[in-house]
C-alpha cells in the first residue's frame, strides 16, 4: 500500500487535488476555477462535465507529483453540498447543468409545502427544513422542467457531486455517503436509508438515486491515473471539516467560512431535535453507525467578499478587506446584511435581500467592507444563540475555510462571540477531514480519534471587547435585520 493520501475537494468555486503525509503535512495543491453560471435571477449553475475534467486534471498533476498510483494509499472525497448532477448511466455523459446549493429556483415549491401543512412532518424525518437550498426541490423541478432529464428514464443518474466523481472515476460505481444522502431531503435520519413517503411527497423515482454507504470504507477503485487506487473517504465539505477539526465528542464545535459559512456541533449517536430552526444532520457514519451534528448554514460568507470585488469594485482583491478594516476604529454605524442568496439560518427566508444601512456622507469604503466582515461574526452569534437555545452552546469555536487567513476577522468572531476562537495554521480542514477519512477507510488509521493526529498545531484569538461595544454592536445588528425581513 502507498504511503500518501489524496484528497479530491471539490468545492462552489473551484475543484483542487491535495497530497497529505500521514503526519497531516500538505504535501502538494493543485486547483482550478469552476465556472458558475447565473442563467435568471436566483438560479445558479454549474457545468457538471467541466466539474469531472478540470478535476480530473487536478488528480492527475497530485498522482503525477507523488510519483505514480502506487504511492497513494487512497483517496478521498469532499464536495460542495446539496448540487445536484443528472446524467445518462449508459455514456456517463451530463444531461443538463447541475443546479447549484445556491439556487432559489424551488422557493415556490418549498412555500406551497409549507402552506399545506409538511414542513413539521420533513424535519422530524430528515432533520432539515424545506428550503431551496436542499436537493429534493431540485431533482423533483428537473425532472418536471427539463424535458432531457424527464425523457432519459431509466437512463437517469442523479447524485450530489460526490457521487458524479465516483461514478466517473470508477467507470459506473453509484453511491453517495451517508453525509450527503442526509442533506437531500429525502433520507431518513433515523434509518440512513431513502425513505419511502419523502420519495412520494417530491416524486423521485428510488431507481435514479445512488446507493448509501458509509464515510469511511472503499467504494470503487480508479484506474484513471495508471494503476489501481481505492477510493475510502466520501464526506460532504461540512461534515468533512468537522472531522479536521477533530471536533470528534459531543458539544465540539467548528465553524467553517468558505463561499458560505457553516457551524457544526458534534451531537454524537443521538438523533438530534432542534426547536430553533437549526438543522440536524448526519457527521459521519463509519461500519454502519452514524455520528449527528447540528448545523446552523449561513448562504453567503466568502462570496460576499468576491461580490464586492467582481461586481461593486470596493476591493482591488479579497485579502485587502482586512487592512481596510483596520483602517477606520469601527464601522460608523454601517452594517450589511448579506442576504444576497436569501438568509439561511435560523431565519430561513430564501426570498429576503441584502440590505446596507446607516450610510451618511461620512460612511467610506472602508467601512462598507468593514461592516460585511463584521458580518460574519454577527450572523455567527445569532447561530450561537440558537444553538445555546438547544442545549447546544459553544465555550469554543474552532474556525477554518479561506476567509479566516484574515486576523482581523479571526479577532472580531472571538470579541463578538465572545468565547475563545482557534485556528488551526493550516487552514484547509475540510480537505483534510476527508484525508482522515480516507486514512481510515484504507486502514492506515485504526479510528478518527488515532487520525486526529494530523490536526497539528493551532492558535488561539481570546475575546477582548467589551460589553458595552458588543452590546451596541449586535443592537445594530439586530435593527438591521428586521429591516432586512420586513422588505
Amino acid at each position: 500500500m502507498g504511503e500518501i493520501l489524496l484528497v479530491i475537494d471539490a468545492g462552489t468555486t473551484s475543484t483542487r487535488a491535495m497530497l497529505f503525509a500521514r503526519d497531516g503535512r500538505c504535501l502538494g495543491s493543485q486547483a482550478a476555477d469552476l465556472t458558475q453560471s447565473y442563467p435568471a435571477p436566483g438560479r445558479v449553475e454549474h457545468d457538471a462535465a467541466e466539474i469531472w475534467t478540470k478535476t480530473r486534471d487536478c488528480t492527475a498533476a497530485m498522482v503525477e507529483q507523488a510519483g505514480g498510483a502506487d504511492r497513494i494509499a487512497a483517496i478521498g472525497i469532499t464536495n460542495q453540498r446539496e448540487t445536484v448532477v443528472f446524467w445518462d448511466r449508459t455514456n456517463g455523459e451530463p444531461l443538463a447543468p447541475a443546479i447549484v446549493w445556491q439556487d432559489r429556483r424551488t422557493a415556490d415549491t418549498c412555500r406551497r409545502l409549507k402552506d399545506a401543512g409538511e414542513e413539521p412532518g420533513v424535519q422530524a424525518r430528515t432533520g432539515l427544513l424545506l428550503d431551496p437550498y436542499f436537493s429534493a426541490t431540485k431533482i423533483a423541478w428537473a425532472l418536471r422542467d427539463w424535458p432531457q432529464v424527464r425523457a432519459a428514464g431509466d437512463r437517469l443518474a442523479v447524485g450530489t457531486v460526490e457521487s458524479w466523481l465516483v461514478w466517473k472515476l470508477t467507470g459506473g460505481a453509484h453511491v453517495t455517503d451517508a453525509t450527503n444522502a442526509s442533506r437531500t431531503l429525502l433520507m431518513g435520519l433515523g434509518s440512513g436509508q431513502w425513505d419511502d413517503g419523502l420519495l412520494a411527497l417530491f416524486n423521485v423515482p428510488r431507481g435514479v438515486l445512488p446507493e448509501i454507504v458509509d464515510s469511511a470504507g472503499e467504494v470503487g477503485r480508479t484506474s484513471a491515473f495508471g494503476g489501481s487506487i481505492p477510493i475510502c473517504g466520501l464526506s460532504g465539505d461540512q461534515q468533512a471539516a468537522t472531522v479536521g477539526q477533530a471536533c470528534l465528542e459531543p458539544g465540539a464545535t467548528k465553524a467553517t467560512f468558505g463561499t458560505g459559512a457553516f457551524v457544526l456541533t458534534q451531537y454524537g449517536d443521538r438523533v438530534p431535535a432542534s426547536r430553533n430552526r437549526l438543522l440536524a444532520t448526519v457527521a459521519w457514519q463509519i461500519a454502519g453507525k452514524r455520528a449527528y451534528a447540528l448545523e446552523g448554514s449561513v448562504f453567503v460568507a466568502g462570496s460576499l467578499m468576491q461580490w464586492l470585488r467582481d461586481s461593486v469594485g470596493l476591493l482591488d482583491a479579497a485579502g485587502d478587506s482586512e487592512a481596510l478594516a483596520r483602517s477606520v476604529p469601527d464601522n460608523g454605524g454601517v452594517y450589511l446584511v448579506p442576504a444576497l442568496a436569501g438568509l439561511g439560518a435560523p431565519w430561513w427566508q430564501p426570498e429576503a435581500r441584502a440590505n446596507l444601512t446607516g450610510l451618511s456622507f461620512g460612511a467610506t469604503r472602508a467601512h462598507i467592507v468593514r461592516a460585511a466582515l463584521e458580518a460574519m461574526a454577527h450572523q455567527a452569534h445569532d447561530l450561537k444563540r440558537a444553538f445555546a437555545a438547544d442545549g447546544a452552546d459553544w465555550s469554543l469555536l474552532r474556525i477554518d475555510g479561506g476567509m479566516v487567513a484574515n486576523d482581523w476577522m479571526a479577532q472580531d468572531l472571538a470579541d463578538v462571540l465572545a468565547i475563545p476562537v482557534e485556528r488551526r495554521g493550516f487552514i484547509e480542514t475540510t480537505a483534510l477531514g476527508a484525508a482522515m477519512l480516507a486514512g481510515v477507510g484504507c486502514g492506515m488509521f485504526a479510528s478518527l480519534a488515532e487520525a486526529a493526529g494530523m490536526r497539528g498545531a493551532v492558535e488561539c484569538f481570546d475575546p477582548a471587547m467589551d460589553e458595552m461595544t458588543r452590546g451596541k454592536r449586535l443592537t445594530g445588528w439586530a435593527e438591521a435585520v428586521r429591516r432586512t425581513l420586513m422588505n
